[in-house]
């Protein structure tokens, strides 16, 4: 159970992380998606939501922005209830792509897009999704995403969909292509629906970290009590979230920050630590793998200060030790680490 006292020391290191980062100028900001959305440049949210309900949010988090290739975490789930793990692997692989997201490459020896963290994957992944038409699967993921967010009036924006729509030249010519190759067995525009409404689902900062702690939480949202998902099934997406989740720079983040995530173009990222949180952030700026260059600032921080990374020493990991959680506020008052850890623990 995390303390009052440890809340308000990881706020305040929050919000000292979240400021300087939001200083940081845009030197490796390469675009913005939709391009208008540079407006939106000075937005900057971080939210965190622990398995125990506690949550911190700093900046921008009741900004809401379009999930897009965050979606493919809880399309994915859903193929997996629906079909099962091992008819699942039979049309969408796990293994990261190397290639940008939206690349019309596929595991040729296998007959199947690469993993569902990609577009081509993401498409079969709806496919994959059970309903008697778009309108059922889009309602069952919207179901789904209520659960794992908490917000029960989670909707598709029909603006935002009906542009995607129309500017999917690329999509459909995957599309129609893996079904030229037997990988997709539905109606081509059905499925193609059905993935942008994904996509085109609006959320908070604050909502998408409830969705992140839902997964740590094996699933089920520690906020409302409600399973979102089976089980039997958050190893599966959560691993793939690990090693595909981000784009093309999937490996180096990996590598650097060590925490399973899902990025999208819209400049958000949704992290999960198995046991313990939930993350999110957003800001719009892309770097060149079309991932929030803020976010990925942020991400990588507070994987060293916190040690966020899943192969983190244990003595590294700050999650659950209440002295080293405080132990940067008290060393930067000028206090005894003592007293506050025994103010914390009494």
């Amino acid at each position: 159970m995390v303390s009052e006292a440890e809340r308000r020391a990881a706020r305040a290191q929050l919000e000292e992380l979240v400021e300087r980062q939001a200083r940081v100028g845009t030197a490796d900001v390469v675009g913005y998606f939709p391009p208008e959305n540079v407006a939106q440049r000075d937005v900057f949210a971080l939210a965190g939501t622990h398995v125990d309900g506690t949550q911190w949010t700093v900046g921008d988090h009741a900004h809401r922005f379009p999930l897009q290739s965050i979606s493919k975490v809880f399309t994915y789930a859903l193929a997996l209830e629906d079909n099962g793990r091992e008819a699942t692997l039979t049309r969408v692989g796990v293994e990261p792509s190397g290639d940008p997201f939206n690349a019309l490459t596929f595991d040729d020896a296998n007959r199947r897009p690469h993993n569902p963290m990609v577009n081509a994957g993401a498409l079969v992944a709806a496919d994959l999704v059970a309903g008697s038409g778009p309108e059922e699967k889009i309602e069952r993921l919207m179901e789904r995403m209520r659960l794992h967010t908490g917000n029960h009036d989670l909707a598709v924006d029909a603006d935002l969909l009906d542009a995607q729509l129309a500017d999917a030249d690329r999509n459909l010519g995957i599309s129609y292509l893996m079904r030229s190759m037997g990988m997709l067995t539905g109606d081509v525009e059905d499925t193609l629906r059905v993935y942008l409404a994904a996509c085109s689902v609006m959320v908070t900062a604050t909502e998408l970290s409830v969705a992140g702690a839902t997964l740590a939480h094996g699933g089920v949202n520690p906020r409302t009590g409600e399973r979102a998902m089976p089980r039997t099934h958050v190893r599966d997406v959560v691993g793939v979230m690990f090693t595909c989740g981000m784009y093309d720079a999937a490996g180096e983040w990996a590598y650097d920050v060590g925490i399973p995530a899902k990025s999208g173009v819209s400049g958000g990222i949704l992290g999960t630590i198995p046991n313990h949180l939930g993350l999110a952030v957003f800001s719009p700026g892309l770097d060149v793998h079309g991932n929030s260059v803020r976010g990925v600032a942020v991400c990588r921080e507070l994987s060293d200060r916190f040690g966020l990374h899943v192969f983190a020493d244990p003595a590294e990991s700050r999650l659950g030790r209440t002295a080293d959680l405080v132990w940067t506020e008290a060393d930067e008052a000028g206090g005894e680490v003592g007293d506050v850890v025994e103010e914390v623990d009494g």
